[in-house]
Formats: structure tokens, C-alpha cells, sequence
């Protein structure tokens, strides 16, 4: 457990929903309530996570704060996309809770009892939550200007003109303006990624996570996308940034995660974490990455 995180609150066992639920006393119980205002606090308490017998996630405990960037570092198979995952409940977490504004993921909270939400109720529960994921994951069969659209149109039921203006200015933010015609097949890898972030944006979700986001490109690629994450660090959007790129995520985060064996094993401004990291294991893996 970290020292900077509040003291584990009541541990919740979690277990597919059926007509008895599951227990949640207390899961509220003797923590601060996050401000009305913000927007996009991830709180993450006891969260263990096994893949038959491997156990990948390992009493997480962390708060990320609202409207703040967040990188998360360390070996890779040390658990970090999984976390990332289980904030967007694309995993289920074995026990343990993750929150967003105080808000259960993937899960509705009646009385004392905790029901796993309906595949629908999920997606929707989802718009909140961006994810940009190594490999693009565009639609093949559609435009760049299609690609930032469809989700808008199909699931927030946004009209097909207003979707498309929104669209168009994201394309210029991320500087494809001339490439709202072309497909996929068309674009270079870190174009294909930019489309990507502009379709995540296209959502106005309250949190953005970046699973190594240039890591399936080539390295004279990896500046555009870079650039273009820099940039939106500013928005006031909270980002989640699972990273190799440690250069980057020292300049950008607000704070630094060193994940290690499914643990969070520090968590600090990019200052603490990179001049004088508390943890032996942090400092053995920065000096061998810078």
C-alpha cells in the first residue's frame, strides 16, 4: 500500500451479479466524498486481479486526481494495461472496487448489495470513459471523418450535421485536417493514432486512457503523437497515460505510478519519482531506462 493513499476502505468481494447481489456495506463508509465540481477522480481500493493462477493485480490502491494527467510506468507484464483496463471494466476485477467520481464501475449499488450492470448499461456507462489503445482499433471501412463520428452518432444519439462539425474540429486539432477523406489503409501509423484520440474526444468523456499509445509505431512517428498528447494534457481532462516513453511522462504528469508485480509500489510528482524515488526497485528501473 502507498503511503501517500488513504488507509483501504472496506474490501468488496465481487462476484457475477445474481438475484441476491452481492455485499456492499460500507463500501462509502469514513472517506472524504469527492467535490460536486469534480470532474473525473479515479479511486481505485483493494483491487486484486488473477488470470488463473497468475496474479497480475495486487492490492491497488490509488486516487487520481480529477482533470489531472497521470502516467504510469514500470517492466512491462508488471500489470499496468490491466489496470488500465479495469478502470474501462474491459476487465473484472476479483475483488476490490474502482470509482469515478464516486460513481462504481460496472457495477449499480442498491442498499447493502452490489449488482454487475447489463452489457448496455456498461457501454453507456463507458461514453464517460475514453480509451486509446495501442493497435488504433479504426474501422477499416470507414473514413478518418467516419471513424470520429460513428460513436457520437450511434450510441450519444447526436445528430449526423453536429457530429460532423465536431468531427471536422477535432481532425484540425490533432492536424488532419486534409485527411478527413481517407481510410485507415491510407493514413501512416501515428496519423491512424491522432484519428484515434480525436475519436476519443468526439465523446467529451471525463476520462482519457492511453495504453502505450506509440508503442506499435515507428520511432520517427512517435513526436506526432506525443506532440498531439502534450497538448491535450492541457485541457483539463484527466488522462491516464500507461508509458515507456519516460521523457514524456516526466514533462507531462502531474503525478507518476511505478507499477512492479501487479503492485503500485509509488506514486509522487514527477519530481519525487524521477530525482529521488523513495522505492529501491523505482530507482533501479529509472536508471536503467534514462
Amino acid at each position: 500500500m502507498l503511503a501517500t493513499i488513504e488507509e483501504r476502505r472496506t474490501e468488496i468481494e465481487f462476484a457475477e451479479a445474481d438475484a441476491q447481489g452481492i455485499s456492499a456495506s460500507g463500501i462509502w463508509g469514513g472517506a472524504s466524498a469527492c467535490p460536486a465540481t469534480a470532474q473525473g477522480r479515479i479511486e481505485i481500493r483493494g483491487v486484486h486481479k488473477h488470470y488463473g493462477v497468475f496474479h497480475v493485480l495486487r492490492d491497488v490502491n490509488l486516487d487520481i486526481e480529477a482533470g489531472k494527467v497521470t502516467s504510469i510506468i514500470g517492466p512491462s507484464g508488471s500489470g499496468k494495461t490491466t489496470l488500465l483496463r479495469s478502470i474501462n471494466h474491459l476487465e473484472k476485477v476479483d475483488s476490490g472496487y474502482i470509482a469515478i467520481d464516486n460513481e462504481l464501475i460496472g457495477y449499480r449499488q442498491r442498499g447493502e448489495r452490489l449488482y454487475e450492470l447489463k452489457e448496455r448499461e456498461i457501454l453507456l456507462r463507458r461514453t464517460k470513459v475514453a480509451m486509446v489503445f495501442q493497435g488504433f482499433h479504426l474501422f477499416p471501412h470507414m473514413t478518418a471523418l467516419e471513424n470520429v463520428t460513428e460513436a457520437p452518432v450511434s450510441v450519444k444519439g447526436i445528430s449526423k450535421d453536429k457530429a460532423v462539425e465536431e468531427a471536422r474540429a477535432l481532425l484540425a486539432r490533432v492536424g488532419l485536417s486534409d485527411k478527413e477523406a481517407s481510410y485507415p489503409s491510407q493514413l501512416s501509423g501515428g496519423q491512424q493514432q491522432r484519428v484515434a484520440i480525436a475519436r476519443a474526444l468526439a465523446m467529451k468523456p471525463k476520462v482519457i486512457l492511453f495504453d502505450e499509445p506509440t508503442s506499435a509505431l515507428d520511432p520517427e512517428l512517435v513526436g506526432e503523437v506525443l506532440h498531439v498528447i502534450g497538448e491535450l494534457s492541457k485541457s483539463g481532462t484527466t488522462l491516464v497515460i500507461v508509458t515507456h516513453e519516460l521523457g514524456f511522462a516526466r514533462e507531462v504528469s502531474d503525478k507518476i505510478v511505478f507499477f512492479d508485480e501487479g503492485r503500485a509500489l509509488e506514486y509522487g510528482p514527477p519530481s519525487q519519482i524521477f530525482s529521488s524515488p523513495r522505492c529501491a526497485r523505482t530507482a533501479e528501473f529509472i536508471s536503467k531506462l534514462l
